[in-house]
């Protein structure tokens, strides 16, 4: 079993071919998706999706770039929105310095709203974080602290210092096509220092293409490159990676996954 940790399937750049692409991901061998929703938006696709496709699994929240500062999501609003039983996550949200689009106060609030809400719902949370590693870390030990909660660094590309706090803090880094790239030596360096037990991989497609497809869209199916890759850097054959790889994302997300997938 592959397992993509992490699409856009619900981006309107697969409006038209989302059965080519899921039959794609199919032949492919990947078994199950989990489709990320980052705003008000693209929650009617998720849903459809999700209920449609027994395969496909779903995670909501609003990602930093989308963050409307004048309808912030109220924790009672989140939690009713992942209350859907093929949700098995919240988020993705987190902290994005990068583009200075939304005031760095109004991410943090709302990725800790996001946070009380993955422990109420008792699922894990789905992090994006993009040039804001010390206000990470800070807001993660504060949070672990103050109670615990499960979730996963999504597209991981940022220190190792940020990477070793969350696997110390008994959090899930999962890795995309980014590990591929010719220039992506020092976060394969990362790599090889974390243990495997707490590893995903995902496409986050349409995003991030893997080489050889670098500059095309994503799709789940292209996923395939990435496990190649992260096989070739941990030193271990694909199937046993695959079987490692799918006993970790049973075990962050089993709260609401079928029960045959454990099987």
């Amino acid at each position: 079993m592959i397992i993509d940790s992490h699409c856009h399937l619900d981006f309107e750049s697969f409006e038209d071919d989302i059965e080519g692409v899921i039959n794609r991901a199919k032949e492919a061998g990947v078994d199950v998706l989990l489709d990320v929703a980052t705003d008000l938006n693209s929650y009617p696709e998720l849903i459809s999706l999700i209920e449609k496709y027994p395969f496909i699994y779903g995670a909501f929240g609003i990602h930093p770039d989308s963050i409307d500062l004048n309808n912030m999501l109220t924790e009672k609003d989140l939690l009713q929105m992942v209350h859907h039983l093929k949700i098995i996550g919240v988020g993705e949200t987190g902290l994005d310095y990068h583009y200075e689009n939304i005031d760095r106060k109004y991410q943090q609030e709302s990725f800790r709203t996001h946070i009380e809400v993955s422990r109420k719902a008792n699922l894990p949370i789905i992090i994006h974080t993009r040039d804001a590693d010390r206000d990470m870390i800070g807001i993660l030990k504060e949070e672990m602290l103050y109670k615990p909660f499960k979730g996963m660094i999504h597209c991981f590309s940022s220190s190792e210092e940020l990477a070793r706090t969350a696997i110390d803090l008994g959090m899930y880094i999962s890795l995309s096509g980014i590990i591929t790239f010719k220039k992506a030596e020092e976060l394969r360096d990362i790599i090889k220092k974390l243990p495997l037990s707490q590893l995903l991989i995902e496409t986050d497609s349409p995003y991030l293409a893997p080489v050889p497809y670098r500059g095309k869209r994503n799709e789940p199916a292209m996923i395939i490159e990435t496990l190649k890759k992260l096989s070739e850097i941990k030193s271990i054959s694909e199937e046993e990676l695959k079987n490692i790889l799918k006993e970790n994302f049973l075990r962050l997300f089993k709260n609401r996954l079928r029960k045959e997938l454990f099987k």
